[in-house]
């Protein structure tokens, strides 16, 4: 039987292989810090907000925790939630050359 990725990891071994890939979800590992702390600066729980911008408990914590992205609407009413602005902004890269 095939086990699946991560099953029985030690928690130092999640982190590494999070770590290893870093750079491709900074933004989002980013917001999912930024809920996590304001939530907890306001005293509230993950079913707490859960209920305040429509999901469920458990899409908070998978938000917390890195899992998969949320949708913009989803981050968008988290944010109301929290009494929050979401800001999405791009920019150029350095290396990109403007003619």
């Amino acid at each position: 039987m095939r086990s699946r990725r991560g099953e029985g990891e030690r928690p130092v071994e999640k982190l590494r292989r999070r770590l290893a890939h870093a750079d491709q979800g900074w933004l989002f590992a980013s917001i999912a810090t930024q809920v996590a702390d304001r939530r907890r600066e306001l005293g509230l729980s993950q079913a707490d907000l859960a209920s305040l911008c429509g999901t469920t408990q458990s899409a908070i914590a998978r938000l917390e925790q890195g899992g998969r992205p949320p949708r913009i609407d989803t981050l968008l009413r988290i944010a109301d939630a929290l009494g929050c602005e979401l800001q999405v902004e791009l920019r150029p890269r350095p290396d990109t050359d403007e003619d």
